[in-house]
């Protein structure tokens, strides 16, 4: 679940809890709605510390160049004897 769906839980959940007057017989819908906004909250932290690892930067390892001094002379690769 991206940010975006945690979002739309605490939203969902906000509106369930606060915006509503609905009675449903065996279904307690401030409940539903805080149990949603919870869910929501811990999906935005949790995929706030994934994207924060994700991000961190590792300087780039030194890299040494080696360059051969390989002389065509005719004789020394092996065309020449």
């Amino acid at each position: 679940m991206g940010l975006g769906g945690c979002i739309i839980l605490i939203a969902v959940g906000a509106i369930l809890t606060f915006a509503t007057d609905w009675d449903m017989q065996g279904v307690n819908l401030d409940l539903v709605g805080i149990i949603l906004m919870i869910v929501g909250l811990i999906g935005v932290t949790t995929f706030s510390s994934i994207a924060r690892r994700r991000r961190v930067m590792v300087p780039p390892a030194a890299t040494t160049v080696v360059e051969t001094d390989r002389r065509r002379d005719g004789y020394s690769d092996g065309y020449g004897v």
